[in-house]
C-alpha cells in the first residue's frame, strides 16, 4: 500500500503511470509469447520507440518529436508570423532563425532529422504565405524565398550524440 498524505491516498493517473515492457529484449520476448511490438511512451517532447539499426539489426531507442507538440509549436509560429507580416524581412528572418536553432538545439537527437526538416518546411510554407499576403508589395516567386531560407534558416542538424558516445560507455 502506498504511504498516504493525510489519510489520503495519492492519485495516479492509469495512462500516465504505468509500466511497460521496454528495452533491448522487449521485442524478443513479446514475439515468443505472440504480442505485437513493444509499446511507445512520450517523455520530455519526444515519443521514445524501441528499434533496430539498418546497418547491424543491433537495438536501438528511436526517438521522434511529439506530433502534438510539433503542431503546436507551428501554429504558434504561424500566429506570430501573422503578427509580424508588415515587419522588414530582416527582422522576421532573424527571428525565425533564433526559433529554429532553438528548436534543433533541443530536438537535435539521433533519428529525428526527418522531424526537424518536416519542421523547416512547414515554417517556410507558413513564412511564403504571409509574405504573399503583404498587399501590394510585389509577388515572392519560389526562386527569391529560396535564396531566403538558405539565408535565414539554418538546415537540421543533430546537436546531440548517442548517449554511449557522450558518456564514453564500452558495451
Amino acid at each position: 500500500m502506498p504511504r498516504t498524505l493525510r489519510g489520503r491516498r495519492p492519485y495516479t493517473h492509469p495512462e500516465k503511470t504505468r509500466l511497460i515492457e521496454f528495452g533491448r529484449y522487449a521485442a524478443e520476448k513479446r514475439k515468443r509469447r505472440g504480442e505485437e511490438k513493444p509499446e511507445t511512451f512520450t517523455f520530455l517532447g519526444f515519443t521514445h520507440i524501441c528499434g533496430k539499426r539498418y546497418r547491424d539489426g543491433k537495438f536501438e531507442i528511436l526517438r521522434q518529436t511529439i506530433k502534438k507538440r510539433m503542431r503546436a509549436k507551428i501554429s504558434e509560429i504561424k500566429d506570430e508570423l501573422k503578427g509580424r507580416m508588415h515587419d522588414s524581412i530582416l527582422d522576421v528572418g532573424q527571428w525565425l532563425r533564433s526559433v529554429v536553432t532553438g528548436h534543433y538545439r533541443y530536438f537535435g537527437v539521433p533519428g529525428n532529422y526527418d522531424d526537424m526538416n518536416d519542421f523547416r518546411n512547414t515554417i517556410t510554407e507558413n513564412w511564403i504565405h504571409v509574405l504573399r499576403r503583404r498587399g501590394q508589395k510585389g509577388l515572392i516567386t519560389w526562386e527569391r524565398m529560396r535564396k531566403l531560407i538558405d539565408y535565414w534558416l539554418p538546415r537540421p542538424q543533430i546537436c546531440h550524440k548517442y548517449p554511449n558516445q557522450r558518456f564514453g560507455v564500452i558495451i
